[in-house]
């Protein structure tokens, strides 16, 4: 399969193109702090938050989710841009990659996801960005894959990659028919094994690499 070339190359976003861990964790630490929860480091959040905040807030927060989850976005709109950056190496991957249909999908609020992109002067290398809340469901369900490639004129088969770096990633890709990759070793998420790739590319470099040969 690795020899195979895609059709169409999807990502996920935090921790795969970007880190914006620092502004998630003053978010979420906001929202821990009004409801007088422990507080997290970075790499709490980092090994800790997966899915979308509207599946995990109310198993977090029960039945005062709503409030929590305005105290997050609040916090978070107001200095997420400040510490978005790219990932080692993934521009290049994103330069690379610019002879095959691109998209985003990831679990960040959609609207927080489209300006973290134009913030980055990312917008020309995505024909398709999907956030959470912007599908039905949100990862590792299938849907916003889906609706990803839909906007591509696509449909989900072998012949797309979806690129990520957590075993959710891996359970998404699958789920949709697409490809599972796996960047990075996935330290923080129980390693490889866990993750159960399709493809698996130890970094960016490597992925780099792999699409300039395939282009």
């Amino acid at each position: 399969m690795r020899d195979h070339r895609p059709s169409v190359l999807l990502y996920d976003w935090d921790n795969t193109l970007v880190d914006g861990w620092a502004g998630i964790t003053a978010a979420l630490n906001a929202t821990f702090a009004a409801f007088g929860h422990p507080l997290w480091t970075v790499d709490d959040t980092r090994h800790r938050v997966r899915v979308s905040l509207r599946d995990s807030f109310p198993v977090m927060f029960g039945d005062r989710w709503q409030q929590a989850r305005d105290i997050f976005y609040e916090t978070l709109k107001q200095q997420h841009l400040d510490h978005v950056s790219p990932m080692p190496g993934m521009p290049e991957v994103l330069e690379a990659g610019t002879g095959w249909p691109q998209g985003v999908i990831s679990n960040k609020a959609g609207a927080f996801l489209r300006r973290e992109v134009t913030h980055l002067g990312w917008d020309g290398f995505f024909a398709a960005v999907v956030g959470a809340g912007d599908a039905a469901a949100d990862k590792p369900d299938p849907a916003p894959i889906w609706l990803a490639l839909s906007r591509l004129g696509r449909t989900g088969d072998a012949s797309v990659w979806y690129i990520g770096d957590t075993a959710l990633d891996m359970q998404a890709a699958r789920a949709a028919g697409a490809t599972a990759v796996l960047i990075g070793n996935a330290d923080h998420d129980g390693g490889v094994e866990r993750a159960a790739p399709d493809i698996h590319f130890p970094s960016a470099h490597d992925l780099r690499a792999r699409l300039r040969e395939l282009a």
